[in-house]
């Protein structure tokens, strides 16, 4: 009689996962960045039944908070559940079924833009309502009443997540963007990349000394574009709040770099 793991097995995908160090590299606003960690090789390359997920938790405080774990891919067929989701105990407005909603419907597409990248995908979150929904509701729900006039958006996807959470809670959205983007008088902020420098800049006259702030993007990795909107904001008098964002590479050790801002964010 054949066992009961035989049977279940025959239903999946076959995959062998051959643990080894290698590099990863993350594409994130042009900059390349890379790591050492262990990953999973595939016998056969990706195909549209295949999805390679990060692994899914539930992360906020303090910069460290939770840094320091090294990243684990796991291949799934589409449409099977996720799995187990790492909530955060201390906060009740996490312990729901819609983390690992959101999370299901955020892809990984190996090899985009360059080969050996794995590039966070959120436009198939945008595609599911109910998750779009879920995600902005999270948001939401922990920042109103906490007297935030201004959301700051970061160019391009914080201004996806940035506009519908400062409705919600009554706020002005103030966009951040890369320079020369901007018409009329502009502040701006450098900040380092990988190779060389950029900027971001906001509208003088956006915000007003004594405002308070929160800062949102979709996704953090070195953390230099939140860092940089911090010290943009700082300068001209607002009080940052929270930084917010749906997914976090840990790895990158982009909390770390915030200093003592608190990072919150819905998966990592």
């Amino acid at each position: 009689m054949e066992s009961i793991a035989h049977k279940i097995a025959l239903k999946f995908t076959r995959v062998n996962f051959v643990p080894e160090k290698v590099t990863n590299r993350y594409y994130h606003r042009g900059n390349l960045v890379q790591i050492k960690s262990p990953t999973t090789t595939l016998t056969t390359p990706p195909s549209r039944n295949t999805r390679l997920l990060s692994p899914i938790s539930v992360s906020k405080g303090p910069a460290g908070a939770g840094a320091g774990e090294e990243p684990e891919l796991k291949t799934i067929p589409i449409g099977d559940p996720v799995g187990s989701v790492d909530m955060a105990p201390h906060d009740p407005i996490l312990r729901d079924d819609r983390i690992a909603g959101i999370a299901s419907a955020i892809r990984v597409i190996p090899d985009f833009p360059k080969p050996g990248i794995m590039f966070q995908d959120i436009t198939t979150l945008l595609l599911d309502p109910k998750a779009f929904k879920d995600t902005i509701d999270l948001f939401v729900e922990r920042y109103k009443d906490k007297n935030i006039s201004v959301v700051a958006g970061i160019e391009a996807r914080g201004f996806i997540f940035g506009p519908p959470i400062a409705l919600a809670i009554g706020a002005k959205f103030v966009p951040m963007r890369k320079p020369k983007k901007l018409p009329g008088e502009v502040i701006s902020e450098e900040y380092s990349l990988e190779y060389g420098t950029d900027k971001m800049e906001m509208h003088v006259g956006a915000v007003q000394a004594g405002e308070c702030a929160l800062v949102v993007d979709d996704l953090i990795a070195t953390g230099g574009t939140l860092t940089a909107a911090i010290r943009l904001l700082e300068r001209v008098g607002v009080e940052v709040f929270e930084c917010a964002c749906v997914i976090e590479l840990p790895e990158l050790k982009g909390r770390e770099r915030l200093g003592d801002k608190p990072l919150f964010v819905l998966v990592s």
